[in-house]
């Protein structure tokens, strides 16, 4: 299903930025006053621009808050890839995969929320589109997991279900971000989610490949700080390192 929001605007470059200022606005908003009780003049006031330029990009309230909430989508659909590109290593694959995307959510705390919160808030066919936005983009997730179950460095599992235990964990940071920013920073909670996740799916292979990422068979996630910080730089070594021996 494509996106069906119609612009009196031709330049492709311009409605893109265009868009993105008036949805940037509208997260704010809709976060802080509901989807209901904003106007689209508060959103052009938000944007720095009037009202009348906005129907030049939008047709309703209701593109806004579509186009507001596809720009995480589409986050993921960019960043994902970029962080995939020259990695082979299948754990490397999925460390880099969910990195990207708790990454994103990290940069989208807002919009996230506003997600769960405003997506009811659309027709039904709208909300179908934003439901296959998100099936595409846990697609990537689902092929890291395949991978690692194909290496035999997994056990074999229902891999949309494994998909999602990932996805939520990612959401939770920004769900529940008042209080696990009290517990630790961002680097720290994807180490230790990532370490709970993985655990759960090893082989006895997969453990003794996942014990070089921790530094060894009783590497933990130490607390906050450096230590905390530790495995993740061993995930992205690791991952460069599989990337470099592919390009040689």
């Amino acid at each position: 299903m494509e996106v069906d929001v119609k612009s009196q605007v031709t330049d492709a470059v311009l409605v893109e930025k265009r868009r993105a200022q008036i949805a940037a606005a509208a997260v704010e908003l809709f976060s802080e006053r509901g989807f209901y009780r904003t106007t689209i003049q508060e959103v052009a006031r938000k944007a720095g621009v009037s009202t009348g330029l906005i129907y030049q990009y939008v047709h309703d309230k209701e593109d806004v808050l579509l186009l507001a909430l596809l720009s995480v989508l589409d986050a993921y659909k960019v960043e994902i890839p970029a962080a995939l590109e020259g990695v082979v290593d299948p754990l490397a694959r999925l460390w880099r995969a969910v990195e990207a995307y708790c990454r994103v959510v990290d940069r989208s705390r807002a919009a996230t929320v506003l997600a769960y919160r405003s997506t009811k808030s659309l027709p039904p066919e709208r909300r179908e589109l934003i439901k296959e936005h998100e099936i595409a983009t846990n697609a990537m997730i689902a092929d890291c997991i395949r991978g690692c179950i194909a290496a035999g460095l997994f056990r074999p599992v229902n891999v949309e279900l494994a998909t999602y235990h990932f996805v939520m964990f990612a959401h939770a940071w920004a769900l529940k971000h008042w209080r696990l920013r009290q517990l630790c920073g961002l680097e720290a909670y994807i180490d230790q989610g990532f370490d709970f996740l993985t655990a759960a799916l090893l082989t006895p292979a997969g453990r003794r490949r996942y014990a070089k990422f921790r530094g060894g068979p009783s590497g933990g996630m130490g607390g906050r700080g450096t230590e905390a910080a530790a495995p993740a730089r061993r995930m992205r070594g690791l991952a460069a390192g599989a990337a470099l021996s592919r390009a040689r």
